[in-house]
């Protein structure tokens, strides 16, 4: 259950209570696609690093190591040893952006696998079916990814399966919810917001997933490389029709400062594998803006990667030794790397609470969102 305890403009503070625990939101959601950080970052580690919610991911699961065996293994929770929320995204995303082969019917997605081209069949009840076995805290639909761009009337028609899609994932899920053998009887559902760049179909399609009462709401189907303003204004264009008393959820995004951004336009929950993938190649993000670790500037550098983060990287290491273990191509340079981003991200959604709190949050606004975007000098 949502419950929004302040705003401040559009900008929301509120928690999401759940059967694996109680979270505030805003909310950075870290990305173990496969049940892992990616970065070899533990869920043990997580717990340090102020993580709140874990998001992981049905399509990879699905192929490896397999739903079923982890339903066998008790459930995903206890299969990556994490007592807090776990939200898992639909593999609609992946379905769409990693088989090279696919076939959109009414009944689903034919397609092939990525990892042994194995022809696999995905609708909103095997989606469901998978997360079910998976356990997770929160399912989302499973949706149609659109290409951008994409023709009006290839979009309209589009959204109205998905919405059919919607409904046929709501009656499944309450299907599996009710059977005795299910790993998480208390699974909810988020919906999913699609329609491109149109704003009558991304209006449209919002009035009606909100009949459906659901768990919570998603905006997917952006940061697919659309301009950021364009983001920026189907946000704007969405939001006056998103329930009030739901949690909102942009999904991929994203940069600090879309985070802030996205706030400031009444989002609550994000995940990206940004603060990972970029920490893996030495680019992380500080208080003075964004950092490639591998610079000559820092050979000789004693200070922490942040002088301002408490992170176990920066309580620990230099900024010269950090960069000598990535020219070494040693294992440990992306671990710390990922350790620091992450626990960036999860301060920022924290300073954000904070500020929503005190009735600063415009102020750290103003002070942040450019700022966190600069390469840091």
């Amino acid at each position: 259950m949502y419950t929004l305890l302040k705003q401040e403009n559009k900008a929301r503070r509120g928690q999401f209570e759940t059967v694996h625990g109680t979270f505030q939101t805003p909310c950075f959601m870290n990305v173990g696609t496969a049940g892992a950080i990616k970065g070899g970052v533990s869920s043990i580690d997580l717990k340090g690093l102020k993580t709140q919610v874990e998001l992981c991911n049905t399509y990879h699961l699905h192929l490896r190591p397999g739903d079923k065996i982890i339903k066998q293994m008790g459930g995903l929770h206890k299969f990556i040893n994490w007592d807090k929320p776990i939200l898992t995204d639909s593999g609609g995303f992946q379905v769409f952006s990693l088989a090279k082969l696919r076939k959109i019917k009414e009944e689903g997605v034919y397609f092939s696998s990525h990892i042994d081209g194995k022809r696999i069949f995905m609708g909103p009840e095997e989606s469901m079916q998978i997360q079910s076995n998976l356990g997770s805290t929160i399912a989302m639909a499973f949706d149609e990814c659109v290409e951008n761009p994409a023709t009006h009337e290839y979009a309209e028609k589009s959204i109205e399966r998905t919405t059919r899609w919607l409904y046929r994932c709501k009656d499944e899920m309450k299907r599996l919810n009710s059977l005795p053998d299910t790993v998480n009887k208390n699974q909810m559902l988020f919906g999913i917001n699609q329609g491109c760049t149109f704003d009558d179909l991304r209006i449209r399609h919002m009035e009606e997933i909100a009949e459906l009462d659901l768990d919570g709401y998603a905006i997917g189907g952006l940061a697919v490389g659309e301009p950021t303003e364009e983001m920026y204004r189907i946000i704007d264009v969405v939001e006056p029709f998103m329930p009030k008393n739901k949690p909102r959820y942009l999904m991929g995004v994203g940069t600090p400062s879309n985070i802030i951004e996205a706030v400031a336009r009444g989002i609550d929950m994000f995940d990206c594998v940004m603060p990972s993938r970029n920490a893996r190649h030495a680019t992380v993000f500080t208080w003075d803006g964004i950092m490639h670790l591998t610079n000559k500037c820092f050979e000789t550098d004693p200070r922490p990667i942040d002088e301002h983060c408490d992170c176990p990287a920066c309580r620990n290491f230099s900024r010269a030794y950090i960069r000598h273990l990535f020219k070494a191509q040693e294992m440990l340079a992306g671990r710390l790397a990922v350790i620091h981003n992450l626990y960036f991200y999860n301060t920022l959604a924290e300073k954000i609470r904070d500020s929503l709190d005190n009735g600063t949050f415009e102020d750290f606004r103003k002070k942040y969102s450019a700022r966190l975007s600069e390469k840091y000098q």
